[in-house]
């Protein structure tokens, strides 16, 4: 038979227990699904912005040949041609574009090569052993983004991750079974897993 006191504090304890339970079961609840068209988005080519390096050859042209960055305007400057606008370009579009500007009426049959050699970054933080930024190279997946930072912890949901696109808006959950790409200024949160 329970005592007095045993009952007082079953009938306490009862509703602190079944508050912890439900706290637990809406953790894994609170965060969004990655809406199916970000699952499912087909990989597209490096677009520069702001602080992106590009290498920019002019073949048996040293002097206009160089390493260059994407300034707050969005635009490289080139010797020769000035400000030259790049923003949202790929680097095929911004070899084609300088090329075009050479061979209007400043060099014969100029030759561009593009190179992106130094990228924006993301981030990612929690469960991993080496948090930081990370940069977001074309093509690079969830997965790939938990090994350049060495990998999970041992306490690590492996199954799941936070994404935040752009570091705007809200975290969505996503299955790491699922292919998606990693953005420039993406933050990816792996937490603990609970049992």
């Amino acid at each position: 038979m329970m005592s007095r006191e045993n009952g007082r504090f079953f009938a306490f304890m009862t509703p602190v227990l079944l508050a912890a339970v439900g706290l637990s079961a809406c953790a894994t609840a609170i965060y969004p699904s990655l809406p199916a068209a970000e699952l499912n988005r087909p990989r597209e080519p490096y677009r520069l912005d702001v602080g992106d390096k590009v290498r920019v050859t002019v073949y048996r042209e040293p002097e206009l040949s160089g390493e260059f960055s994407v300034g707050g305007s969005g635009s490289l400057s080139l010797p020769l041609l000035g400000e030259v606008p790049v923003k949202g370009m790929t680097g095929a579009q911004v070899e084609a574009d300088i090329t075009r500007r050479f061979a209007n009426g400043l060099l014969r049959d100029p030759r561009v090569s593009v190179d992106i050699y130094d990228v924006r970054t993301f981030a990612i933080l929690g469960e991993v052993q080496r948090p930081g930024l990370f940069p977001a190279k074309e093509g690079t997946t969830l997965t790939d983004a938990v090994a350049l930072a060495g990998g999970y912890t041992y306490r690590a949901n492996e199954k799941r991750v936070l994404l935040r696109r752009g570091n705007q808006g809200p975290y969505y959950a996503v299955d790491m079974s699922a292919d998606v790409r990693v953005q420039p200024g993406d933050a990816i949160r792996v937490e603990e897993v609970h049992f």
